[in-house]
């Protein structure tokens, strides 16, 4: 649930709901506010679910059951899967060594439960594990002016550079922690996190204070998404074996012993997968599922598609045979096959790249 309500109704919000947490969807006129984040910089609160992990054991517990190598430096995070015994993806983690503690940020609705789920297996190790969505506030920045603006605001250390890093200061007279994130709006993009309490002045702090930026919701957050290729979890990455996605920053294919690893490396000493991701540009908007042909031949589905605010045209992500020839395409739409295009990931080109574009 958002820790700052009263503020984003004051700014016009409707809401929705995300993995049953309550978001922005928008604050009126999304597709204008979408313009404002690609060419200057705007701020959203995220809908995470937070796992704290603490105990001696923490950094080996998490390390030993996600995809990546869990870092031991505190300041340093990384992108990680966890996966089913098929290979299949189960959830995705950002996982943060923050000195004594591990903050693993995983898709809203599902901290409760991994939480769980871990507690039973930490018996023989000193590793305690809880749900702590409601302790914090997470504030997006996007946009090709984000640095600058984290800049404007951020006492204390410059602003972190390097992906999934991050540094402590304080923004006003408010601690926080501000980790460059992995781009996935396809522009400059940071986190700011700060306690709960904290969370109604932080926010007010980076809507109006320095550099102004645009607060936007998760409406617009998901057109930057698209347009940028990157893979979401809820629509491709779940129940997908990663090779597949292309997700090859999630992988540290020199690290075994982790649930559906030889699933993973059977793929890739295979040297590709039967399917993969690609954007299409349909003539109309498709819904999930579509079918993908070929001519005649039946050879994909859609996995979710939309209005390109910045292209003004219908796009999507599908999953298509593997080196598919991009000849004659077209999606079924309402019974109708509508002419298709497959295009080169991203759709839109940012002030940076989403770093889980996929790879082959």
């Amino acid at each position: 649930m958002t820790v700052v309500a009263k503020l984003h109704e004051s700014h016009g919000a409707t809401f929705t709901e995300r993995g049953g947490r309550r978001v922005v969807d928008h604050y009126g006129r999304p597709e204008r506010v979408h313009r404002a984040v690609r060419n200057v910089v705007g701020t959203i609160e995220m809908g995470y679910g937070v796992l704290e992990v603490t105990g001696d054991d923490r950094v080996d517990f998490v390390d030993n059951a996600v995809s990546n190598r869990v870092p031991e430096t505190d300041g340093q995070g990384v992108y990680a899967l966890l996966l089913d015994a098929q290979g299949g993806i189960e959830t995705e983690l950002y996982v943060y060594n923050a000195d004594e503690k591990l903050l693993c940020f995983v898709p809203p609705g599902t901290a409760t439960d991994l939480a769980a789920k871990w507690s039973e297996k930490t018996f023989i190790q000193d590793v305690e594990v809880r749900a702590a969505s409601d302790d914090f506030g997470v504030f997006g920045v996007h946009g090709p002016k984000a640095t600058e603006k984290i800049a404007s605001v951020l006492t204390g250390p410059s602003s972190p550079d390097r992906p999934l890093s991050f540094v402590r200061g304080t923004l006003g007279d408010w601690g926080v922690t501000v980790l460059r994130t992995d781009d996935l709006t396809g522009e400059e993009g940071y986190e700011v996190i700060c306690a709960a309490e904290d969370a109604p002045d932080v926010f007010d702090a980076l809507v109006n204070h320095g550099l102004n930026a645009a607060p936007f919701g998760y409406r617009t957050l998901e057109y930057l998404l698209l347009e940028a290729g990157t893979p979401l979890f809820s629509t491709e990455l779940e129940g997908t074996v990663p090779n597949v996605l292309g997700l090859r920053n999630a992988l540290d294919f020199e690290k075994g012993c982790y649930v559906g690893q030889e699933v993973v490396s059977k793929i890739e000493n295979r040297g590709q997968p039967s399917r993969q991701l690609a954007g299409l540009r349909p003539d109309a908007v498709p819904d999930p599922g579509a079918a993908v042909f070929a001519g005649d031949e039946h050879v994909g589905e859609v996995t979710r598609g939309d209005h390109s605010p910045s292209l003004e045209a219908p796009i999507a992500l599908a999953f298509v045979e593997y080196g598919l020839d991009a000849g004659d395409m077209s999606v079924r739409i309402d019974g109708e096959d509508v002419d298709a295009s497959l295009v080169e990931l991203p759709f839109v080109e940012g002030s940076s790249r989403s770093r889980r574009l996929p790879e082959y």
